[in-house]
C-alpha cells in the first residue's frame, strides 16, 4: 500500500487530534527538560493513523535495500512492527538491560542484513544510537534511519539516511537552565518509557 505525502502540518494535525501534543514541563529521555512532549503512544491507539503514518514512512525510504527493521523499546516496538510489514523485512526490539541496548527473546541481527533502525520520535537520538551500534556490533549494516518526529529539527546525525515524517525545532533545556524549574509553577512529568523496568 503505497503511502500518502504528509506535510508537517497535516503531522501537526493528526497529533493533535490524537491528543498526542502535550504542553506543560517534561522530562525527556535524553535528561532535557522542555514545554511540549510529543506523546507517539497516542498516534498508535488507533490503527488507522497508525498504518496511514508508516505507509507514509516506508514511501520515503523506498529506494532503501532494507531487510530488517530494529527499534528500541517501548515507543518503537509498534512502530517497528508496522514498518516491517510495509517494506517486507523481519523486525525485532532492542532492549535496555542494566543500562546497555541489547537484544532478548531470542532476537538475532544476523550479519550481513540491512537494517532500517526507527524510532517514534528523536531529539538528541541517543537510543537510537544506540541501537546503532549494537546492529553494528552483529556484523549489520545500518542502511537507515526513520522516525515519526525528528525534533532536533535536521540537527542530528546518524552517518547514514534519516528520514523523519515531522521535523520541528521544539526547545529543551539543561536541567540546570531550565526556566520553567525556576518559575516553579509546573511540576516536572516524565512521560516516556525510557526507566519501564
Amino acid at each position: 500500500m503505497p503511502g500518502k505525502n504528509l506535510t508537517n502540518n497535516e503531522m501537526i494535525e493528526i497529533f493533535k487530534s490524537s491528543g498526542g501534543l502535550l504542553e506543560g514541563h517534561f522530562l525527556l529521555t535524553s535528561g532535557r527538560h522542555s514545554d511540549r512532549y510529543m506523546q507517539c503512544a497516542k498516534l498508535f491507539i488507533q490503527p488507522e493513523k497508525a498504518e496511514v503514518l508508516c505507509a507514509a514512512l516506508s514511501e520515503k525510504l523506498k529506494d532503501v535495500k532494507i531487510n530488517m527493521v530494529a527499534s528500541p523499546a517501548v515507543g518503537g516496538i509498534i512502530m517497528g512492527y508496522i514498518m516491517a510489514r510495509h517494506l517486507n523485512a523481519e523486525n525485532v526490539f532492542c532492549e535496555r538491560v542494566d543500562g546497555k541496548m541489547t537484544l532478548r527473546r531470542g532476537f538475532e541481527i544476523p550479519a550481513g542484513s540491512r537494517v532500517l533502525v526507527v524510532e517514534d520520535v528523536v531529539t538528541t537520538g541517543g537510543s537510537v544510537k544506540e541501537v546503532v551500534e549494537l546492529v553494528k556490533a552483529c556484523g549489520a549494516t545500518v542502511a537507515a534511519v526513520a522516525s515519526v518526529v525528528d525534533r532536533s529539527n535536521g540537527q542530528v546525525d546518524f552517518g547514514v539516511t534519516y528520514k523523519a515524517l515531522l521535523s520541528m525545532d521544539v526547545t529543551s533545556y539543561d536541567a540546570s537552565d531550565c526556566p520553567i524549574c525556576k518559575a516553579g509553577k509546573l511540576p516536572l512529568v516524565k512521560p516516556g518509557s525510557r526507566n519501564l523496568k
